[in-house]
């Protein structure tokens, strides 16, 4: 077994080598060339040929979608209701309490609110 893998081993190496040699027979050889020169202008043929740059590109500007114009909605219409008053009828007021009465009475005649701690306060009707 050692020795048929010591013959595939030679038998590879062999066929590496000759490619590498063929390889290396069939390139050409290189073409080097050196110049030594010294560039003197000579204004022979006139003044020298001005270089005008290319003109500068101005790309499109970006496309995008403008918003719509503002949607104006009308407010609605908003229904007027009656005066608290009309439509409770007569109120008392006491001083710092104002309370509506149960029944019409005159304007001006006295009546009375229940306060903070349950008492009567005297007032007049309105």
């Amino acid at each position: 077994m050692i020795q048929i893998r010591s013959s595939l081993f030679r038998r590879l190496a062999g066929v590496i080598a000759l490619c590498v040699t063929v390889a290396g027979l069939s390139a050409a050889p290189a073409q080097a060339r050196v110049y030594f020169g010294v560039g003197v202008p000579l204004p022979l043929f006139g003044p020298p040929a001005y270089y005008y740059p290319p003109p500068v590109y101005y790309p499109p500007p970006p496309v995008y979608l403008t918003p719509p114009p503002p949607v104006m909605y009308t407010p609605p219409v908003q229904p007027q209701y009656p005066a608290p008053r009309a439509a409770y009828g007569q109120s008392c007021n006491a001083g710092p309490y104002v309370c509506p009465m149960d029944r019409p009475v005159a304007a001006g005649a006295p009546c009375y609110c229940p306060g903070n701690d349950g008492r009567r306060v005297g007032g007049y009707a309105q």
